[in-house]
């Protein structure tokens, strides 16, 4: 399954505006980035590298989840671009601990968003 173009960060430039200009909030399995779009809707984009899990297995289960989690979690979102980077520890917690480290990750940036 696909997200809509609309709803994903596609191009290089897209990921470096919000590297540069993004708040960030970070724990033992990802750091996440997100700055305002300007848009109506919240965008999502990935970088899982080999050096935070070295099998293609492992990195797509990563993104598997972390996709679930903004799919259920887009409604309460601002209209932010969201990059989410994991970290090596990823690799080595199970979904249940992913989900959970996201979850956190959301209400920040929603907290945070909605302050700035």
């Amino acid at each position: 399954m696909s997200f809509p173009r609309a709803v994903r960060l596609r191009t290089s430039a897209e990921f470096s505006q919000v590297f540069r200009n993004g708040l960030r909030s970070s724990d033992a399995c990802f750091m996440v980035f997100a700055c305002g779009n300007g848009g109506d809707m919240p965008r999502l984009g990935l970088a899982v590298a080999r050096k935070a899990a070295a099998s293609a297995a492992e990195r797509n289960r990563i993104k598997r989840v972390v996709r679930e989690r903004f799919r259920l979690n887009r409604g309460q979102l601002p209209a932010v671009d969201i990059v989410v980077q994991a970290r090596a520890a990823a690799a080595r917690h199970d979904n249940s601990a992913l989900r959970s480290s996201l979850d956190w990750h959301w209400q920040e940036v929603i907290k945070r968003c909605k302050a700035s």
